[in-house]
């Protein structure tokens, strides 16, 4: 009797010691998993980043204030600068024709129109020149924000105008591009609107 329990005694110390012996020493793993067995763990999903729209451009440290005294159309207006007044002819842009009295109204030239007076109308403006100065008709040629807004881009962006490029004024160039390609292929203002959209100023 006293031999077994001497026994039993030595064998139950022989565990603890290994026990605590592996615990110290991290030998304790968790059981590999054969190849082929099934894992009854739920697999984890990691969310996909939703994208979002880039930031349109902000005024450079050049962009000086104007105030709107006229919208002429969808791309011109007339502005208060200095104490002088001036016609300015936004870059990069063109909307359909509404005030060139050699022409009728083109399609969706009163809705470019409209949607240019809400944008800026009555509003003090940033303009910012690329490197014309003025076009051959003497306007100026300028990048517009009001309230913020870029106002070339989002007329693109909607739909109210088409690009129109020329160099050397090409500065957000590309960016005119990729929303007229997005306008279009969302059919967006006169990309369903109109059954042949006009051709850029320059074409005509």
């Amino acid at each position: 009797m006293t031999m077994t329990l001497a026994l039993v005694s030595t064998v139950l110390l022989l565990a603890t010691g290994v026990g605590a012996s592996q615990c110290e020493e991290g030998a304790i793993t968790a059981p590999a998993t054969t190849p082929g067995a099934m894992s009854t763990a739920a697999p984890r999903v990691t969310p996909a980043a939703t994208p979002s729209a880039p930031a349109l451009p902000t005024p450079g440290p050049t962009a000086v204030s104007a105030r709107v005294v006229r919208v002429v159309d969808g791309d011109t207006i007339e502005v208060e600068m200095g104490g002088r007044r001036y016609t300015v002819r936004y870059i990069g842009i063109d909307t359909p024709e509404v005030a060139d009295p050699r022409r009728p109204v083109m399609c969706y030239g009163e809705e470019a129109s409209r949607r240019n007076r809400q944008l800026v109308e009555g509003k003090t403006l940033l303009l910012e020149k690329d490197v014309s100065e003025t076009d051959r008709y003497g306007r100026l040629l300028r990048y517009v924000w009001a309230d913020g807004v870029f106002v070339n881009a989002v007329l693109v962006q909607e739909g109210y105008a088409r690009v129109y490029t020329v160099p050397p004024d090409v500065r957000y160039a590309e960016l005119f591009r990729r929303l007229e390609r997005e306008a279009r292929e969302q059919g967006r203002g006169l990309w369903s609107a109109c059954p042949a959209p006009f051709a850029p100023a320059g074409q005509r």
